[in-house]
């Protein structure tokens, strides 16, 4: 069994990258966009489980979407923040488990790694509502989340699995989706940081006395616009002296 010193598991829709869970499904139907956007904000807010959302949407398609589909949205608006495929690369360099934990779709990582527009992730934690048949470059993890508070079940099944402590554990969240999430990684001692953080995280950890370890990239004031422009002025690279810093690795060590 592979050997890891730490792990990362983090968020992925406006928290790795700017893109939502639901752009594929505007891509191809835009005219069912301002319903979704509703239904993002609800579950994110946690107004709306995430099990709820899924049926809402599933109604909501014309049609479920194919791998062509998805390809055809991957090779046109597929985008991650500037730095991540270094932090992942980094992350793996020095035996890392670096986690995916997103309430986005499985497919649509499965599409995006067989394409080569991720790095490879050692495990993939995603909605099941799309997903495609096994490929040969899928994550050597792939658990489904079905609930907001599975991120936190998730990545305490990886972390026993491969024996990895949970005061080496970081957590990656933006909205009050991680909330439940940052819940668990307080209540073990794993170190949590908010990437592009919205109100609704900072509004659920204050509320219940979580502390937030680090702040990444641009914090939002509540009642301002989410701004890509803005984030993809941030390095997530930049994250790399972070992770230093928690899991203790000097940096004149040579990646092995």
């Amino acid at each position: 069994m592979q050997t890891y010193i730490g792990m990362v598991s983090s968020d992925w829709s406006q928290c790795l990258s700017p893109s939502g869970p639901f752009d594929a499904f505007i891509f191809h139907y835009p005219q069912i966009e301002s319903e979704l956007g509703r239904v993002f904000q609800r579950y994110t807010a946690n107004r709306m489980s995430l099990r709820q959302a899924a049926d809402h949407v599933t109604r909501l398609l014309p049609a479920a979407l194919n791998r062509d589909q998805m390809d055809a949205f991957l090779n046109a608006r597929f985008e991650i923040y500037r730095g991540v495929e270094k932090l992942i690369d980094w992350c793996h360099d020095h035996h890392i488990l670096f986690m995916v934990n997103t309430t986005g779709f499985m497919g649509y990582f499965q599409r995006a790694l067989a394409k080569g527009l991720l790095p490879r992730l050692n495990a993939l934690s995603a909605q099941p509502m799309l997903r495609f048949g096994q490929g040969p470059l899928d994550p050597e993890v792939l658990i489904e989340l079905s609930e907001i508070d599975d991120k936190a079940a998730n990545s305490a099944a990886i972390a026993e699995r491969f024996r990895i402590p949970s005061h080496t554990i970081v957590l990656l969240g933006d909205s009050g989706g991680d909330g439940p999430h940052f819940e668990w990684g307080a209540r073990v001692g794993a170190t949590l940081i908010g990437s592009m953080t919205k109100p609704s995280l900072s509004k659920f950890c204050h509320d219940r006395g979580i502390s937030i370890d680090h702040q990444f990239g641009h914090s939002y004031t509540e009642g301002e616009a989410v701004s890509p422009d803005l984030e993809r002025h941030v390095d997530f690279g930049d994250l790399i002296e972070i992770l230093r810093q928690v899991l203790n690795i000097d940096p004149s060590s040579a990646a092995r």
